[in-house]
């Protein structure tokens, strides 16, 4: 043990010493710039962006506050090369050396060159009209041949391959195999779309790449590139589209393509839009026309069913040609008792034929008696006829069957008593329906209680 060590003058807290230490930081180093590439990059939910700034022999931790972050005209990505102005400072709660960052700017060197030429390329493009939407072309909906420019190796293609597989199956489609990175790709490139443009065999065409930094994407911001792809939407009817890298990634090609996708498998998604919302049109009319035939079907059983219940069963028919038959036989019958009163008439009229030499001198009396007795008999039957007749009117208006072929029914509950009264009834109940021709069965949904009118009171 060191018993003779010198005591301290004084002793500093591990907050004091990190103050201290954050203070000759700061005063020894001014507000200045570092250069290096950006990795670890991460965005807190407060807006405040944390990431690292290194070379080839060392790194340093840095922070960019929300209200610094926000006001950056470009997106920070892992890998850019930028130079920040920053303090260099020491967050003492964990007595880590950090950068805060006040500005930032792309590098001159490595990404920052590149996006200076492809903002030169951009723009001298677009003054030559290369970017103008009057020159885009309109996407076949349905296409039936698709060109994919792209590498056989690449991931992207296995992707739009699996998108137009799952979307438009029977669609053919056909490689134009590509480099896609590094020195020797653009002239690959422009190789792959004069082939394409000179066979003119698709009917749309897709460029694809998958992601990766603004070098690994550099061959589509080649100008030979970008200017093959006008000159093959100048030679070839088949639009273009560009699918290259992920969303955040912009290239010239997507400038001058007919159409840019986010992604290529969005880009697949473009192409086959028509067939996709085709196959889901088929599919609902398909669903309305079962519908319709459903319902069609329903229909015509309904109809079977209501026939089926207009159809006699032979014993009623027999049952109701039997009551005829009684009906026209005391109908005869009645008849007949006139028939029989005539007979009488006429006999009677024999016996006084024959008895009238005998009765010589009141033969005129009796000639007009007989006269009276005809006239009375004539009256009396015709009175009879007549009377008959009302009655057989009466009994034809007063039958059952007569009040049903005036469109009324006969209603019967389950115990077979005729219904009068709503108050019989309730929701529920079955009832059995008598008409002129057939009966049906009803089941009560609602019952409605008519109140009986009242009639005014007439003054005496």
């Amino acid at each position: 043990m060191c018993k003779n060590l010198p005591m301290p003058a004084e002793i500093l807290t591990v907050t004091e010493l990190n103050r201290q230490a954050r203070l000759l930081l700061e005063q020894r180093f001014p507000l200045l710039w570092v250069g290096g590439e950006i990795s670890n990059l991460t965005r807190a939910a407060s807006g405040h962006v944390y990431f690292s700034l290194k070379d080839a022999q060392a790194q340093v931790r840095c922070v960019m506050f929300r209200s610094r972050a926000q006001i950056l005209p470009w997106q920070l990505e892992n890998g850019q090369q930028v130079e920040a102005q920053a303090l260099v400072t020491l967050y003492e709660a964990r007595g880590d050396f950090q950068l805060n960052v006040e500005g930032m700017r792309r590098s001159a060197t490595g990404m920052g060159r590149l996006y200076e030429l492809f903002v030169r390329l951009r723009e001298k493009l677009s003054g030559e009209g290369l970017f103008d939407a009057a020159r885009k072309r309109e996407l076949p909906r349905f296409p039936r041949r698709i060109g994919i420019v792209t590498s056989p190796r690449a991931a992207a293609l296995q992707d739009v391959i699996a998108t137009l597989r799952r979307r438009a199956p029977h669609v053919e489609l056909i490689v134009y195999p590509t480099l896609v990175q590094g020195t020797a790709a653009p002239a690959a490139i422009v190789t792959a779309l004069r082939t394409a443009a000179l066979r003119n065999e698709c009917d749309v065409l897709l460029i694809v790449r998958g992601g990766g930094s603004i070098e690994d994407l550099w061959a589509f911001n080649d100008e030979a590139v970008a200017r093959a792809i006008a000159s093959c939407c100048a030679v070839s009817p088949a639009p273009t589209i560009a699918g290259i890298g992920h969303e955040t990634d912009l290239t010239i090609a997507d400038y001058v393509a007919d159409r840019r996708a986010a992604t290529p498998t969005a880009a697949a998604e473009l192409a086959s839009a028509g067939w996709f919302a085709a196959a889901h049109e088929l599919a609902g009319l398909a669903r309305n026309l079962r519908h319709a035939l459903q319902q069609q079907i329903e229909a015509r059983m309904q109809a079977v069913d209501r026939l089926a219940l207009r159809l006699i069963h032979p014993a009623q028919r027999l049952a109701a040609s039997r009551q005829r038959l009684e009906l026209l036989g005391r109908r005869m019958h009645a008849g007949g008792r006139l028939t029989t009163q005539r007979a009488a008439l006429a006999d009677l009229q024999l016996r006084l034929a024959r008895a009238r030499p005998a009765l010589q001198p009141a033969h005129q009396r009796l000639d007009r008696l007989a006269h009276r007795l005809r006239q009375a008999m004539i009256n009396l039957a015709t009175r009879q006829r007549d009377r008959l007749t009302r009655c057989d009117g009466a009994l034809a208006a007063l039958s059952p069957a007569a009040t049903l072929q005036r469109g009324y029914s006969i209603t019967q509950d389950a115990a077979g008593r005729i219904v009068r009264d709503a108050a019989q009834l309730a929701a529920g109940d079955t009832l059995s329906l008598q008409f002129a021709v057939g009966g049906a069965t009803a089941v009560v949904d609602q019952v409605d209680l008519v109140k009986p009118a009242v009639s005014p009171t007439c003054p005496a």
